[in-house]
């Protein structure tokens, strides 16, 4: 393999006393400043940043070197089309500086010279340019009153050519690859992580065989993903990212990996399986998990499990507090509050009271009143539905775009529709999980053999599938409802191996009182059944999305 290189070289160093400036926001004290004039090696000034032919990377305006000094971050170069040139604050003596090239992409953090130990930027969007990483300690130790130091810039990633095949013109997106880099100022090192599904995105444009470049950190050898691991960015097209080889550092591959983009999209989020609601033939989406919600982000959001078989359990999501990450929601409890129902006041996600709100128009708070037209989650009360009201970050990211089962939806697809396999559900253990298998519509019994189907009284262990197998079931529209157990009146977070699953209907029989409940479907080692409960009980929230052929 060829190597990326960076060439560093003489730079001179003059060092003043002056009041220190903020750059960009980044503060810095009025101590000891260093202006540094920093000399780069180039083919011709300002050009691009890497030659894929050569494997070179050279330097354009604006592209900034960090300096860290004494375990602390001291300031940044800015390229003036000619050379780096900033200042420095408080370098330590008798040591080196570190320098670090963020490929010309804005850390994550505010910087503040002096204080700052770490830093971090992500390396996702590779569609305009790309951003090499690299790093450097200077060959000599800086000393107060010496002005010429020289260093070698080290490449940390790797350049890599795929050969796109796609009829999308928009950009390609790959998953599962480390895309994030820390800067330790405090160790002196960098580190490659995996950023939410660790997407890289390549340049737009569509044909056969379509060369497109891309930085990559060193990671691990990846095996081919499922479904939807590859996809065009306008979500058209989807593909199955193939074999990833071991990308080390400073690789250079040149040959390309082949990705093949051509299968027409299902909605951004959820599993390629169609299951029918209804004698109407109409038919929905899955979520590709259970609905998550992440209060312990500096910004909290909602999101969809990882993986099917992934419930959160006993972490403290039964507590009052909003800085609990949790999967297990009082009924109707998005988030929204209609101020003209007055009457449910315990509508966010973390709501746990079982305390009576109103005798007469809503007991326990939880979703919309009886004082509301609509008592159910949908119509005017449509809000109260977590999949309406929220924007799901890995669910396309929009409002009003998922939704929850009703109660005779639910019922429809366990024990009423009818299936090219004539199976409908299983239960399972699928990754050690236990659970309940639902088969798509036109699920073949030739995919996967399956025992005891259709069956209420089956056990879990009747099917035990693997991880690896799972992928066979999953890419054929199989969906896997964990056994995620729930949180009950008295704040206790029972779990497993008991699955409940909220659907939108409220139990209203022709009286207000009746509306204490809600609908769910619910299946243990025992039974699978349609039943009602207290809205304030926690339990498993699966959206779907309908299917508008």
């Amino acid at each position: 393999m060829k190597r990326i290189s960076i060439i560093l070289m003489a730079f001179a160093l003059t060092m003043t006393m002056s009041q220190c400036k903020k750059n960009e926001g980044q503060t810095t004290s009025n101590d000891e400043v260093v202006t540094i004039t920093l000399d780069v090696k180039q083919n011709n000034g300002s050009k691009v940043v890497v030659n894929p032919n050569t494997g070179t990377v050279d330097f354009e305006t604006g592209d900034k070197l960090y300096v860290g000094s004494g375990g602390k971050y001291v300031g940044f170069l800015t390229h003036n089309g000619t050379n780096f040139s900033g200042n420095i604050t408080n370098p330590t003596e008798n040591q080196p500086l570190q320098l670090y090239f963020l490929g010309n992409v804005t850390p994550q953090e505010t910087l503040s010279a002096g204080t700052t130990n770490e830093c971090s930027v992500i390396i996702s969007d590779q569609t305009e340019h790309l951003p090499v990483i690299s790093c450097a300690a200077s060959n000599e130790n800086y000393v107060s009153g010496v002005t010429a130091y020289s260093a070698h810039l080290l490449n940390k990633c790797a350049l890599v050519k795929f050969n796109v095949t796609t009829p999308s013109s928009s950009p390609i997106c790959i998953t599962g690859m480390k895309n994030k880099v820390t800067v330790d100022f405090s160790n002196n090192t960098l580190t490659p992580s995996k950023d939410g599904e660790g997407v890289i995105t390549l340049p737009a444009g569509g044909g056969e065989n379509v060369e497109k470049w891309a930085i990559l950190l060193p990671q691990e050898a990846l095996e081919e993903g499922l479904l939807r691991t590859l996809y065009s960015q306008d979500g058209e097209f989807l593909g199955m990212r193939p074999e990833i080889p071991l990308i080390p550092v400073n690789g250079y591959f040149f040959d390309g990996i082949n990705l093949t983009i051509n299968i027409e999209s299902f909605p951004i989020g959820a599993i390629n399986g169609l299951f029918s609601i209804n004698d109407n033939g109409d038919q929905v989406y899955f979520s590709q998990g259970n609905l998550q919600y992440i209060g312990s982000a500096a910004s909290p959001y909602w999101k969809f499990a990882d993986n099917q078989w992934d419930y959160l359990g006993d972490n403290g999501q039964a507590s009052e507090s909003s800085l609990v990450d949790r999967d297990l929601f009082g009924w109707g409890t998005s988030g929204y509050h209609d101020v003209n129902d007055p009457f449910n006041v315990n509508y966010l996600p973390w709501s746990v009271s079982n305390a009576i709100v109103h005798t007469s128009y809503n007991y326990y708070g939880y979703g919309p009143s009886t004082r509301m037209t609509d008592y159910n989650l949908s119509g005017t009360s449509a809000n109260y539905d977590w999949g309406v009201y929220n924007s799901i970050c890995n669910g396309g990211n929009l409002t009003n775009t998922w939704r929850t089962l009703t109660y005779d939806e639910w019922r429809y697809m366990f024990f009423t529709r009818e299936t090219l396999s004539g199976i409908r559900y299983a239960k399972a253990q699928v990754n050690n999980i236990d659970g309940v298998i639902l088969l798509p519509d036109d699920w073949s019994v030739d995919i996967y053999p399956l025992n005891k189907t259709n069956n209420q009284g089956a056990f879990y262990d009747n099917n035990i599938i693997t991880s690896l197998e799972w992928n066979t079931l999953e890419n054929a529209g199989a969906v896997f409802l964990p056994a995620a157990g729930y949180r009950n009146s008295q704040f206790f977070s029972n779990i497993g191996p008991v699955g409940n699953y909220w659907s939108s209907w409220c139990d209203y029989n022709g009286s207000p009182s009746r509306c204490t409940d809600a609908y769910l479907i619910t299946f243990s080692n025992s039974e699978v059944r349609a039943v009602y409960s207290f809205r304030f009980f926690g339990y498993s929230v699966r959206l779907v999305q309908d299917y508008n052929p």
